[in-house]
């Protein structure tokens, strides 16, 4: 799977629809219209997502992997 940062992970959300709640911290929350789910991405400079935190995002956001 390819890594990818908290900033760009958060403009490809922005891209599909996602719209940023507020920003707690280092983390910035995402909801959108239609769904009851929240998002929370942490944003650490350009370091990389976890894998497990970044496969579970996607399968929330519904992001295919040929998106990244």
């Amino acid at each position: 799977m390819k890594s990818i940062s908290g900033k760009d992970f958060c403009k490809l959300l922005e891209r599909k629809g996602w719209e940023l709640a507020r920003i707690n911290g280092s983390h910035h929350i995402y909801i959108k219209q239609g769904t009851t789910y929240r998002i929370s991405i942490p944003v650490h400079k350009n370091q990389d997502l976890k894998i497990g935190l970044l496969k579970s995002i996607m399968k929330i956001a519904e992001i295919e992997e040929s998106d990244l």
